[in-house]
């Protein structure tokens, strides 16, 4: 699996600048203290993992963390465009964002796998999007255009932009945008 790169998407997390729409919902401190959480989670989970390279993909692009982990500027445009950059600089990579609780090795491990036949890989989210996106090396020319981001259709949109190229789908898991999706994911007591 030597050169399989994983991208961990990431904001700084600061205060009133990350999760605002589950800010909403449960209040700014909590939903910063949720990204905090779930960010620092998955790097423990992923980031020292042998089987691949993790790297940081941040925003905004002057900020400085003490991860102890590659780290690149997003740049500037869509969500499309800063993914599409990303994953360009690699022949092989997985990208993911840090708000998806029920994300594990096991599910990056199965995304690098399925990247050994198919041209694309998708972990399909609850809603209609993703929470993970891999592309090897005969990758679709613009598997971002025109995709309506945050909407029930980005998956399918992105799909569109995959025919004529092998694509392989993961297991379904829940991101955390709202406090409903919050609720969803948590653990009865």
């Amino acid at each position: 699996m030597k050169g399989d790169t994983l991208i961990v998407f990431a904001r700084a997390p600061r205060l009133g600048t990350v999760k605002r729409r589950l800010a909403q919902g449960i209040g700014a401190m909590a939903a910063l203290r949720f990204y905090r959480g779930q960010l620092g989670r998955l790097l423990r989970e992923v980031g020292q993992d042998r089987r691949w390279r993790t790297e940081l993909a941040v925003t905004p692009d002057r900020i400085r963390w003490p991860t102890g982990l590659p780290m690149h500027a997003q740049g500037g445009g869509d969500l499309g465009q800063r993914m599409g950059r990303a994953l360009a600089r690699h022949r092989r990579a997985v990208l993911v964002g840090c708000d998806i609780p029920g994300l594990g090795r096991a599910d990056i491990a199965a995304a690098f796998k399925a990247l050994r036949r198919a041209d694309a890989v998708f972990g399909p989210a609850e809603v209609g999007g993703y929470w993970l996106v891999g592309l090897g090396p005969r990758r679709p020319a613009v598997p971002f255009a025109g995709v309506r981001w945050s909407t029930e259709h980005a998956l399918a949109d992105t799909l569109a932009n995959c025919r004529g190229h092998r694509v392989a789908l993961l297991r379904r898991l829940r991101d955390v945008d709202t406090a409903a999706d919050l609720m969803a994911v948590r653990p009865e007591r």
